[in-house]
Order: structure tokens, then sequence, then C-alpha cells
């Protein structure tokens, strides 16, 4: 589970993922973010292809909501969605933060992130399969260029989820909870 608190903090707060959070205010920060994706990259829409007009549902395990993604320039929707009324979609993955992350990150083999058991994905396979295609032959990290959108607090807090994302296992800790 992703989590940025303070220990003493953390265990007296339910999980982020039940955290009740207001939707309406993340709207325009998702918009701005699906628009600026879309300037910067536009060839990873069109090689989207027909699934440009795909619904696609990004569910964020960590997160208190899920995301919803239609890709088609004209009328691009990136928008926080209660799990309990997700819009009629084609195609969905689920994951961890830290594993979506990585995958939108251009330092790792996206085929494997994608094929590892640490994503669940459901629906139209080709899809989801042209989505991460499409998202693994851009050049630089979404990730990053999301980041850079919010100026220096943005760059701060990506390199601190990066760090996170990496876990325990990558700064030396060889404890094995197998």
């Amino acid at each position: 589970m992703l989590n940025i608190l303070p220990g003493p903090l953390a265990r007296r707060l339910p999980p982020p993922s039940e955290l009740p959070v207001p939707l309406l205010p993340l709207q325009p920060v998702f918009y701005r973010i699906v628009r600026r994706v879309a300037a910067k990259h536009p060839e990873l829409f069109e090689r989207l292809g027909k699934h440009q007009r795909t619904d696609f549902i990004i569910d964020v395990k960590d997160f208190p909501f899920a995301l919803h993604l239609r890709p088609f320039p004209p009328a691009l929707i990136l928008r926080a969605v209660r799990r309990e009324r997700l819009p009629k979609h084609q195609a969905a993955i689920a994951g961890d933060f830290r594993t979506l992350l990585r995958m939108l990150g251009a330092e790792e083999d996206g085929d494997a992130i994608f094929f590892s058991r640490e994503l669940v994905i459901s629906g139209d396979t080709e899809a989801i399969v042209t989505l991460r295609n499409a998202m693994d032959d851009v050049e630089g990290s979404i990730a990053e260029d999301v980041a850079e959108m919010f100026g220096p607090p943005g760059k701060a807090a990506l390199a601190r989820l990066n760090a996170m994302a990496e876990g325990p296992n990558s700064e030396g800790d060889s404890h094995d909870n197998g």
C-alpha cells in the first residue's frame, strides 16, 4: 500500500484507499494532464488507432477512486470515478500505484511489468495491449511530463514516488517475506 505519511500519523488513519475524497476538485487536474500528454505526445494517440474511442478503467488499488480514460483526441477523458459507480467501459487494468507508476516510467521493461501478476486486466485485451504498446513507445517518461506540469513540487513528488515505487528491496533490504 502506498503511504507517504509519517509512521505515527499513518497508523492512526485508515488506508488511503478508504479515505473519502471529493472527486469534483480532481477533475480539472486530470483533464489538464490528459490534454498535456496529448499535446506533447500526439503519436501516442495515433498509435491507438480504433482504440482511441475505447473506454478504459484504470483501477489504482491504493487510491480511493479509479480513473476513466477515453484517449480520443477531439474529446479526451481522464477523470476520477467511484469504484462503485464505474462508467460503461470496454477494458480495465488494475494494480497498485507503484506498479502503474513503473509502467509510466521510461526506465523499466514495460513488457515485464505488463505481463507480471502484479496487474489484472479484463475486457478487451487487444485494447489494453495496444494502449500499453503505445505508452511504451513514447520517447521519455509520461510520469516526468506530468510532474513537469507542476514545476519543482511536481518533480520532487515524482522523485519521492519513484523512490517509493522501487520498494525496500532496491535499497539493499534483503528480507525475504516469502
